[in-house]
């Protein structure tokens, strides 16, 4: 497997693009399921879960043509009943929202359990609720490890309350609903950027989804959906990332098409443990001169960051700003609820010198700043991979991140764009 070897220290100092948002392609691709016309994604980013998603496609019978490097023309028009490469399903999360648009589409999918990133139990009940109530069965063969959705009477609007404001589940019962027949309210529906995107797609491809952004969505059934041209936004969780990397390294960037009408909760988070950016029309502007201090709350209280359902602080960002409160005066609690394996990074970052209390699974408490020293470390999986390059980028000294392949899966060329803006970053093929 590939590795990364940073010496850190480097000040990251110019501008970047952003790549398009990796969970709103992979939806939108699985969402091109539903129509039989052809449709082209603009904004397409080179990373492993993306060509891990086309690669399921492809074994359906989808024919997806690369326009530019980019851009992609995705026809569904024939799509067959093949058994998916189980090996394929267990890469990804994302494979489970092939279960919403193959139900609606063809009335039946067989589907191994999905795989993803090792941060603790990720419950499927809330896909197989939604689609039971909109009239699909749904069942596990426990022999055969399969999960086996099927319709024979089609799918039929219904008023549905999610179990809990999934996101892929949401997703589902989105593209589910869509060509079902009649109306559908989805109550507790999750509303990240993502999945409003792909409300706007289907919309554009005939759909008719209303109250897009709320936590409940009208939908009212139509018979088929058209073709069309959408671009994917921006990646938040890559625009923070590298917003991450600047402050932890004393740089200064500008981050052009940034998405700033997704940040102003992440914003609060960041103001509150010492660092802040300016908005220069759709650019960002992260500056040099930080007040790196973390802000207590009334009573000279330890504050508290929590995640919380979109739009407040997502799961996703928690690694980055672990980080990234390291380097700043002052202690803070973190409390990831969701997944109980989230917060198992932090040993990392305290064999590199950080001052980590792990209260629990779900809890930890910062105290900073303090001077991380370059370590032998590896990536357990996307979002912390990527938290350990912050790490290694603040050190001092020299770092080796194996496993990068991990990071890869959600990051597009992130050695490429972190050298351009100064860091001193190699990649080490492997095996």
């Amino acid at each position: 497997m590939d590795k990364f070897i940073i010496e850190g220290r480097h000040p990251l100092l110019g501008e970047l693009i952003p790549s398009g948002n990796k969970n709103a392609v992979l939806p939108l691709l699985a969402a091109c399921l539903l129509t039989e016309e052809p449709v082209i994604l603009n904004n397409v980013p080179t990373i492993r879960d993306v060509q891990t998603m086309r690669s399921l496609l492809e074994s359906l019978g989808v024919e997806i043509t690369e326009i530019s490097p980019l851009s992609w023309k995705i026809n569904a028009k024939d799509i067959n009943e093949a058994r998916l490469d189980p090996s394929l399903l267990k890469q990804i999360r994302a494979s489970i929202l092939l279960a919403g648009p193959m139900t609606a589409r063809t009335g039946h999918l067989s589907l191994s359990p999905p795989g993803g990133d090792v941060i603790g139990r990720r419950r499927v009940d809330t896909h197989i609720l939604a689609l039971k109530g909109l009239g699909a069965k749904a069942a596990y063969d426990v022999e055969k490890k399969v999960f086996n959705f099927t319709a024979p009477k089609g799918l039929r609007g219904a008023d549905i309350l999610l179990d809990e404001a999934s996101v892929t589940g949401t997703e589902n019962a989105i593209m589910a609903a869509v060509l079902a027949k009649g109306d559908t309210v989805i109550r507790n529906a999750a509303s990240e950027p993502h999945i409003q995107d792909l409300c706007h797609f289907l919309n554009m491809l005939g759909a008719k989804i209303e109250n897009i952004g709320s936590n409940t969505l009208n939908i009212q059934g139509v018979s088929r959906l058209t073709g069309g041209e959408f671009t994917v936004g921006p990646d938040y969780l890559e625009v923070v990332s590298y917003i991450g990397a600047a402050v932890v390294t004393r740089g200064e960037i500008r981050i052009k098409n940034a998405g700033i009408e997704h940040l102003a909760m992440i914003k609060l988070v960041f103001n509150k443990i010492g660092y802040n950016w300016v908005e220069d029309g759709e650019d960002i502007v992260v500056p040099s001169d930080q007040s790196r201090r973390i802000e207590p709350d009334l009573g000279n209280a330890i504050p508290e960051i929590s995640v919380m359902p979109w739009p407040a602080f997502p799961t996703d960002l928690m690694s980055i700003a672990i980080v990234a409160a390291t380097q700043s005066s002052g202690s803070v609690l973190f409390h990831d609820w969701m997944y109980p394996s989230r917060m198992f990074f932090t040993d990392k970052l305290v064999s590199m010198g950080a001052q980590i209390v792990l209260c629990d699974p779900h809890r930890a408490i910062i105290q900073g700043p303090t001077k991380l020293i370059g370590e032998n470390l590896e990536s357990p999986d996307i979002r912390a991979g990527m938290s350990l390059v912050l790490a290694a980028l603040a050190a001092k000294g020299t770092s080796t991140i194996r496993n990068v392949n991990q990071i890869d899966r959600g990051y597009e060329k992130v050695e490429e764009k972190l050298a351009k803006l100064g860091a001193n970053i190699e990649r080490v093929r492997g095996d």
